[in-house]
């Protein structure tokens, strides 16, 4: 760890450590893991203390590790432009929790909560207008947990009959296919006759 996180890391310890549980650092960035009741403290500190000065927030996303009893990790992503510096703050939380909104702290977290709320569930209180934002409103579940299928519940499309959109269960057109995936270069493990040579080239 270089001298300027170290100060980075005493200064922060020493004004909210009661809401920091942990902290390391990966490929030079600081991490800081923080209670959920707390979060809202810490970033106010952090964008406001003349030494650290992180006024933009970057993004916030959602991590999902089913196997955890404490299911899901809410990341917040800073940066100082006025040191040159980027932070990252980790909440964990579950679907029985929810987390304080930090819009007051920073305006644009309004748009980023959404997208995390939207894509795993994850309840932020206080928030003014928590509503999905990139699926469609009459979307079941939440896309990017670790338990929600590939095809999805519903599937969309446009009816000449009825013309408007339409909601209907899932329906695969086409059974599951086994590929074998030859090589080119080793070849086909069966061999054509001259006659099944012959009936291909004229159907081309």
């Amino acid at each position: 760890m270089d001298k300027l996180l170290k100060e980075l890391v005493e200064t922060i310890s020493s004004s909210v450590m009661d809401g920091i549980t942990s902290h390391e650092v990966i490929n030079n960035e600081l991490i800081l893991n923080v209670t959920s009741d707390k979060i809202i403290e810490v970033l106010t500190f952090l964008r406001d203390e003349s030494s650290c000065q992180f006024k933009v927030l970057v993004d916030i996303c959602g991590v999902d590790f089913p196997e955890r009893e404490t299911r899901y990790e809410v990341i917040y992503n800073l940066l100082s432009l006025s040191h040159n510096q980027r932070i990252r703050l980790k909440v964990m939380t579950n679907s029985d929790n929810s987390i304080p909104s930090v819009v007051s702290v920073y305006s644009s977290a309004s748009w980023y909560e959404r997208e995390v709320w939207d894509m795993y569930g994850i309840v932020f209180s206080k928030h003014p207008d928590l509503r999905r934002i990139l699926t469609d409103y009459g979307f079941e579940g939440h896309p990017l947990r670790k338990d929600f299928p590939l095809s999805g519940f519903v599937e969309v499309r446009y009816s000449e009959n009825e013309n408007k959109v339409v909601y209907e269960p899932v329906k695969l057109n086409q059974e599951f296919r086994n590929f074998d995936f030859m090589s080119p270069w080793e070849g086909a493990e069966y061999i054509l006759s001259k006659e099944s040579k012959d009936d291909l080239e004229s159907d081309q």
